[in-house]
């Protein structure tokens, strides 16, 4: 897929690497902040392996590029994944978030950080969990696994407990 350049809504608004998620961020004037450039990478079925991003500029072709802030919700960039993948439109879509970032020595880890259902009204947990509130660091790639079809057992379970190395 060729590389999409989004950017999120100035209207909406609202420093571990483990953050919960449910720590207040500082409110952002998006009109007055310049935004962030986010690396989205985007896959049906699953995430990207960790090995595809061991190389810089050798990532996975599928990038979508997103201007964006810290203050921006899981489910806030869910809605801008839907404009450019299909697939995560469906209303039974869930799609998976993962931070990419190197860790002490270097080697990329794959964080998964929560999991968001395509239709707004099934609103999990998940859903208003903000990039710095789960310890995004400028520089850091934002994997996506979009399933098209979760079945109803995985609906509604907003817990990613697999391990990626």
């Amino acid at each position: 897929m060729a590389s999409a350049v989004l950017a999120a809504s100035a209207a909406a608004t609202d420093v571990q690497r483990k953050g919960s998620g449910r720590a207040p961020a500082p409110e952002i004037d998006r009109t007055k902040t310049c935004p962030l450039l986010l690396r989205v990478f985007p896959k049906i079925g699953d995430h990207h392996h960790v090995s595809e991003f061991a190389e810089r500029g050798r990532e996975p072709k599928d990038e979508v590029q997103i201007y964006t802030w810290p203050d921006a919700s899981l489910r806030e960039l869910c809605e801008l994944v839907k404009e450019v993948r299909p697939e995560a439109r469906k209303p039974t879509a869930k799609l998976s978030f993962a931070f990419v970032y190197p860790d002490r020595v270097g080697r990329n880890v794959l964080r998964p950080v929560g999991n968001v259902m395509s239709a707004p009204h099934r609103r999990g947990e998940s859903d208003e969990k903000t990039l710095a509130a789960l310890s995004f660091q400028t520089g850091d790639f934002l994997d996506v696994a979009i399933h098209p079809n979760a079945t109803s057992s995985t609906m509604h379970d907003n817990r990613d407990t697999r391990r990626y190395k």
